[in-house]
């Protein structure tokens, strides 16, 4: 008999949250018979009545619902962590609360790790967005492929089923400022991807603005590449040639005086190019200081209101 703990992360959903559980509830026909389930519903600081949605859910169900609710507004990803340290299946899900991801697919992935898969990726092949949301999506997904986790699929993906011993163990990390379902996958455990379309939004409003994405493209690399400093060495290495070089004309010309040098243009040329390269340089190395002064600090990703 296995228990699955399915965690929801809710954020201005109190429109969604009677249809997507009844959806998540209707899907457990699709499992084996024996299978026990445990909804872990995060409230992440919502400002409508997401709240009192997850109660009702809860009173239809008792023993099957856990309702965390946050101080705040601390990001989906902080949210997810938090259902971790609620969640006491033997297996996990993480799917939405806005109904893009298709809880039918739970089943398949759920026969993946009976079978010992402890990884198992619903990658996105397609996204029934826009074209901005598709576009900035895509090329997020591509440069955290090429720069910071290569064994990422493409597409990406937020809908996942992981073993206890894989939750567990990014509970333990307690990470701050990082997408904490991208641990999952620097944990480096085989996986199985499964490609699916993932649907529009149909119900409410997606908070997910441009400020979040920006985050989290920057939380993203911060915490698993080093490569923007790489670039600031290879960066300072060139221009370094480069000034050199054009030092050694300028003596050359002096010494010649075959061409006249003009000063001060030249000047201010390579000063403007130097001075921005170093703001540039200083802003990524103040990244990374920034977050590890965050973790030296240890304080919590999220902090707990109240768990029903």
């Amino acid at each position: 008999m296995a228990k699955v703990s399915i965690i929801v992360p809710c954020y201005y959903n109190e429109q969604n949250i009677p249809i997507t559980a009844a959806a998540l509830i209707a899907n457990e026909a699709t499992f084996p018979e024996s299978t026990q389930f445990e909804y872990v519903m995060v409230d992440d600081g919502s400002g409508d009545d997401t709240y009192q949605a997850l109660q009702h859910f809860k009173n239809q169900y008792p023993s099957k619902v856990t309702v965390v609710k946050l101080s705040g507004n601390f990001g989906s990803y902080n949210a997810i962590q938090a259902g971790m340290q609620y969640a006491t299946g033997d297996c996990t899900v993480v799917i939405g609360a806005d109904l893009q991801d298709p809880p039918e697919l739970m089943a398949q992935m759920f026969g993946y790790w009976q079978q010992g898969i402890k990884l198992v990726l619903a990658n996105r092949q397609e996204r029934e967005d826009g074209l901005i949301s598709k576009t900035l999506s895509n090329t997020y997904q591509r440069m955290m492929q090429k720069y910071a986790l290569p064994n990422l699929p493409n597409g990406g993906f937020d809908y996942c089923l992981f073993d206890k011993q894989l939750r567990e163990q990014v509970v333990q990390l307690a990470e701050n400022n990082t997408n904490s379902l991208y641990l999952l996958l620097w944990l480096n455990y085989p996986y199985v991807a499964i490609p699916y379309t993932r649907k529009a939004r149909t119900i409410g409003k997606s908070r997910w603005t441009i400020r979040k994405k920006v985050k989290l493209f920057i939380d993203s690399f911060v915490s698993f590449s080093y490569t923007p400093l790489r670039l600031i060495t290879i960066s300072g290495l060139v221009l370094g040639i480069v000034a050199l070089g054009y030092a050694f004309y300028v003596i050359g010309a002096r010494l010649s005086g075959a061409i006249e040098v003009e000063g001060w243009t030249s000047m201010m040329v390579v000063f403007l190019l130097i001075s921005a390269f170093q703001m540039i340089a200083l802003g990524i190395m103040g990244e990374y200081l920034w977050r590890s002064l965050d973790a030296a600090r240890k304080r919590p990703p999220f902090i707990v209101d109240s768990v029903i």
